[in-house]
């Protein structure tokens, strides 16, 4: 029987415009015995954003001043907006709040740039995991990505398995980032980006072509981030339409490319990212990644973990 849990929602990005299915994650969630607070961030509106700057940071920062903390902080969606908000974060008050608490923060995408901050700046442990409107409130509910999620938050070890087409075989260790690639690069050369040494990147993206997929590889590689990594696992690469003119150019030559410029291992076929079924990622978590004829499993502990 699953533990009733306490979520408030944040929504530090984009216009929530599927308003039905944000309610239907809402009903999902409480008929599971959850509690869903905050929900007025749903509604909010302003030009192409869920409010103001100054009500989007409100969400974030907030979280510094809690007297009660909740158990999981989840984002309603991604979209645009997060960047926006970096410089004006509390990062002193949300590391004195909650650095080694059992709380989980939650979401993807462009919220992305903010998990990557908080690394950054004071070592906050984040999910990379499905967020109020695509997942908890898609139309089909993945059975896989619930599975994921809450076996990741509530365990001391997050064990995650997949067949890869991979030809790397091996096993490396090294602390577990990344997220949506295109945030990644977009803070390339600011004080928001992880300084990660032997680090296990894990990459997923939407609506981004395998040429726009390897010239941000090339960003990484060129600004020297790839040299100081161990390997490289790429999720998801959804809503990708090749044409003729790519005459054979695709994900797979792109890291073909990676490994024979960078030495690196590419771990490819993690269901991470925009899908339908994605597995939960804990951001900052020490992490082994284990490939050996085909089968890849990777494995994660140090995440905060949520009281039984």
């Amino acid at each position: 029987m699953m533990i009733s849990r306490s979520i408030r929602l944040i929504s530090p990005s984009g216009y929530c415009h599927n308003q039905p299915a944000a309610q239907l994650g809402i009903e999902r969630l409480q008929a599971a015995g959850h509690q869903v607070e905050n929900q007025q961030v749903i509604a909010r509106r302003f030009q192409r954003f869920a409010g103001t700057d100054a009500e989007r940071l409100a969400d974030i920062n907030q979280l510094a001043a809690l007297t009660t903390l909740p158990d999981i902080v989840l984002a309603v969606r991604g979209g645009y907006g997060a960047s926006r908000l970096l410089e004006s974060i509390d990062y002193t008050g949300l590391q004195r709040r909650l650095l080694n608490q059992p709380l989980a923060l939650c979401g993807h995408s462009d919220f992305t740039a903010i998990q990557l901050a908080l690394l950054a700046q004071v070592g906050l442990i984040s999910f990379s995991a499905p967020m109020l409107t695509g997942n908890f409130g898609a139309a089909t509910l993945s059975e896989f990505t619930q599975h994921h999620f809450w076996q990741a938050v509530t365990s001391p070890t997050v064990n995650v398995s997949w067949q890869s087409a991979s030809p790397d075989q091996g096993e490396w260790q090294g602390t577990l980032w990344g997220g949506n690639l295109a945030m990644i690069c977009s803070l390339i050369g600011t004080p928001w980006m992880p300084q990660i040494d032997n680090g296990i990147l894990v990459i997923e993206d939407v609506n981004e072509h395998p040429f726009r997929i390897e010239r941000m590889l090339i960003q990484l590689q060129q600004s020297g981030i790839l040299a100081r990594q161990r390997a490289i696992v790429a999720g998801s690469f959804t809503s990708s339409a090749l044409s003729e003119y790519d005459n054979g150019f695709n994900f797979s030559t792109v890291w073909q490319r990676l490994r024979d410029t960078c030495g690196l291992p590419v771990i490819s076929e993690l269901d991470f990212g925009h899908a339908a079924d994605t597995v939960t990622l804990p951001l900052g978590a020490r992490a082994r990644l284990q490939v050996s004829q085909g089968h890849a499993h990777l494995q994660a502990t140090g995440h905060p973990v949520l009281r039984g």
